[in-house]
């Protein structure tokens, strides 16, 4: 993408609004505009990031066997009534009336949507285990929606329902969960730390939130240090395997981290005083287990293979899609700008031409930019006629992984420059081995 052709509206001053560094940051950089309180519009910039994330995360759910679908954003609230679920939100559920006078809800989750898609078509054990999830934006009318996308009313939201034959099944589908999540944060640059948490609204005994651990993060958080240095890695996971997955959710789990909510003073105290560390922390994920609180309510039941019809065992499991884009940010910057992983940048690589309208630079940078497009990276190419300073501030702002630089003295030389803009480490190569290096 040619930089004088893109839509990339970067502003020079931080706007009096923006009160933490993500929100700050994706204002700047043209990734995001407020539309209404806490709710936005995203720019192209933001828009590539958001898909990026979104592709993550719908790769590790089929990794892991689950199912996509999508579900309507408007629900009715006859079906939150059959749940005895309607009243629980309060005022952060936002309430519809349509023409004909039947009530709606903008829906902040989806149980009630997916366990009635499930009783309308299975009805036997052989076809469970089942997981079935969606991407969809989410409404919860929050009373003081503040830092940007991290505390939105309008959000974008990975949701996963999993529906099975006994409690043993579904806590396999939890474990299967956990270990699908470590990896989808991993692959997004971020340590995201399970924590034992409480389940509010959704209900259910056995919950952990992911957290990735900030200052600005919303919730305090306990945990053993201990568990900072667990990974997983580029493993090899078989999610059908219930041994497997049980020890790597065990692993990752019974390092003390609980958020204050669960947090126990006298079990913390345990723990190695060198060791102890109380933070904060950004949400950006939950995973439950609810036994068949919802399908006992609303007749979601299966027949066993002796004749029985019993209710499903179900959980539900979580990803802020929209909020990891700020969770990274918050994660991963300098006073310059963002540092994108290299799997979530809007792209891989930003070429800055020094001397935009020197026929030597330009053909060598259209040649470059044709050359990386056509090994399938994603490239910027800044062909605006602007001054190199400005252009370099341009780009460690937008904080691409990335950044060639071509100008007329290297190319005397017959090398331009390659800047790692995580490390900011540079280094001189021909134009032909800069693109087999970054391919």
């Amino acid at each position: 993408m040619r930089l004088s052709r893109y839509f990339l509206p970067t502003l020079r001053e931080t706007p009096s609004e923006a009160q933490i560094v993500s929100h700050r940051l994706m204002l700047r950089a043209g990734m995001i505009k407020q539309a209404a309180a806490g709710i936005y519009s995203w720019l192209p910039m933001g828009y590539k990031v958001l898909k990026n994330i979104e592709n993550i995360v719908h790769a590790e759910q089929v990794r892991a066997g689950h199912i996509p679908l999508l579900m309507p954003t408007l629900q009715s609230a006859d079906l939150w009534r059959e749940s005895g679920r309607y009243d629980d939100y309060g005022e952060e559920m936002l309430r519809i009336t349509d023409r004909h006078g039947r009530d709606m809800l903008y829906g902040p989750t989806n149980e009630e949507l997916i366990t009635d898609i499930f009783r309308a078509h299975v009805t036997s054990y052989r076809d469970l285990p089942l997981t079935l999830y969606h991407i969809q934006w989410k409404f919860r009318d929050e009373i003081r929606p503040r830092f940007g996308v991290m505390r939105g009313r309008e959000f974008f939201m990975k949701d996963g329902y999993n529906f099975d034959l006994t409690r043993e099944d579904a806590l396999h589908a939890y474990n299967r969960h956990m270990v699908s999540y470590l990896r989808t944060y991993e692959r997004m640059g971020l340590q995201a730390i399970p924590m034992r948490a409480d389940s509010g609204p959704i209900g259910g005994d056995d919950t952990h939130e992911f957290l990735v651990l900030a200052d600005t993060g919303e919730s305090e958080v306990f945990y053993d240090s201990a568990i900072t240095d667990l990974r997983l890695g580029n493993r090899s996971v078989n999610y059908d395997s219930r041994d497997e997955c049980a020890a790597i959710a065990a692993e990752f789990t019974t390092p003390y981290a609980r958020t204050d909510e669960t947090h126990e003073e006298a079990v913390f105290n345990q723990i190695p005083e060198a060791r102890r560390r109380q933070s904060r922390g950004i949400e950006v994920g939950q995973i439950f287990y609810f036994g068949t609180k919802y399908s006992d309510a609303m007749g979601a039941s299966v027949q066993t293979p002796d004749g029985k019809q019993v209710p499903v065992h179900m959980g539900s499991h979580g990803i802020g899609v929209s909020r990891l884009a700020g969770a990274i940010i918050e994660a991963s910057h300098d006073e310059s700008g963002i540092i994108w992983p290299e799997e979530v940048a809007p792209f891989r690589v930003g070429i800055v031409n020094v001397k935009q309208g020197d026929a030597t630079t330009d053909a060598a940078c259209e040649t470059l930019y044709k050359a990386l497009t056509a090994a399938g990276i994603e490239v910027l190419y800044d062909d605006r006629e602007e001054r190199a300073g400005a252009k370099f501030a341009g780009m460690d702002l937008i904080g691409l992984p990335w950044r060639v630089t071509v100008g007329p003295r290297g190319l005397k030389s017959g090398v331009v420059e390659l800047t790692r803009r995580r490390t900011g480490e540079s280094e001189e190569l021909s134009p032909d081995l800069l693109v087999s290096r970054l391919s």
